[in-house]
């Protein structure tokens, strides 16, 4: 019987501080809109099925990540 690591070990997609752009897939129990960033699940409070925004990561955690809602996907950022 051989044993892995599994998917929670090792480097994870995204690190704190990060921003992406994602695509909001479904809405968790809680009501949080959820992306994935290389099959990595991440949180986006007050995010909506179907929107494409820009996201800054806040935590990581083993098996996914929180992030806030910086802007819309494609905006140039403030300064």
């Amino acid at each position: 019987m051989e044993f892995g690591r599994g998917p929670d070990f090792g480097p994870k997609p995204v690190q704190v501080g990060e921003e992406r752009e994602v695509t909001i897939e479904a809405v968790a129990s809680k009501g949080d809109g959820i992306a994935k960033v290389e099959g990595f699940v991440i949180f986006v409070p007050n995010a909506k099925v179907g929107e494409k925004i820009k996201v800054k990561i806040t935590d990581v955690k083993r098996t996914c990540a929180i992030a806030e809602k910086i802007g819309e996907a494609g905006e140039a950022p403030t300064v």
